[in-house]
């Protein structure tokens, strides 16, 4: 708690005491999003105390607090990775941070690995639900109490009204055909799957796999905030589409996604 009061303390003597109203985490190649932000404070994730620092290409690492579609944002640009090292209180402590900072939501996005053989590259999944397969999570170990309670429920991990709040965003944009709905698998990485591991996720029931988000979204709900998710499907993993992955193909998929991933988060924040 220390830890988490002195980085908030900083980002505020830093901001004027700027308070957000919703948090959003950009996940890997989706960092444009940020310029829809009329920024009135840009602070790097080196100069806030205790905070960690993005090692993945593409995440800038730097914590924007300004207004989208007139309302009071704090956008990390960039986010942490288990498989980067960190400890998944570290994963978690920008979501914990953003709470004291004052915000009532947390919108999350993430390229991930289509397992559902309906989707297609570069569309849009709103989770619905998640299947935690990381190695561990940011509530082991003593609980703070200050933060949330010692068992936190997970029957709804994702906010109905924000999903449907998205999905009426998506109608009217005209995204309603690339924009679906669907289960979020969550593994440790950084590799990716296996054909016969791919096929198993698909088996239990995942529509799409990535290496994030599902810490944040424990540590969120911990919190009690709402959380609305979407992924960017940036391969495809079902059968017959299966190939070796290229990271420029997926960024690729990512940039081909970010103009309507932009479009509907920047609905769903302006009419909040």
């Amino acid at each position: 708690m220390q830890h988490l009061r002195e980085a908030a303390a900083y980002i505020q003597a830093n901001s004027q005491a700027f308070q957000p109203e919703t948090g959003i985490i950009l996940g890997t190649g989706l960092g444009a999003l940020a310029n829809e932000v009329d920024v009135e404070h840009e602070i790097s994730y080196a100069d806030i105390p205790h905070f960690p620092v993005s090692t993945v290409e593409s995440h800038a690492g730097r914590l924007l607090l300004g207004r989208m579609a007139g309302k009071k944002v704090a956008v990390l640009q960039g986010r942490f990775h288990y498989y980067e090292g960190y400890t998944m209180q570290q994963v978690a402590m920008p979501v914990r941070v953003l709470k004291l900072l004052g915000i009532a939501r947390l919108l999350v996005s993430n390229a991930a690995g289509g397992l559902n053989p309906d989707f297609n590259l570069a569309d849009l999944m709103l989770i619905d639900d998640h299947i935690n397969l990381q190695p561990t999570n940011p509530l082991i170990g003593a609980n703070l109490d200050e933060m949330g309670p010692r068992f936190p429920d997970m029957f709804a991990p994702y906010d109905a009204d924000l999903l449907r709040r998205a999905e009426a965003a998506a109608q009217a944009l005209g995204q309603a055909g690339t924009t679906r709905r669907g289960v979020y698998a969550s593994v440790p990485g950084p590799m990716l799957e296996t054909p016969a591991e791919y096929r198993y996720l698909r088996t239990i029931g995942a529509d799409a796999v990535g290496m994030s988000t599902v810490p944040e979204v424990i540590a969120a709900r911990h919190l009690n905030l709402p959380v609305l998710a979407v992924s960017v499907i940036t391969d495809l993993c079902a059968p017959g589409h299966l190939k070796p992955v290229v990271l420029a193909d997926i960024f690729a998929a990512a940039g081909a996604a970010e103009p309507r991933l932009t479009a509907l988060i920047k609905a769903v924040v302006a009419g909040l």
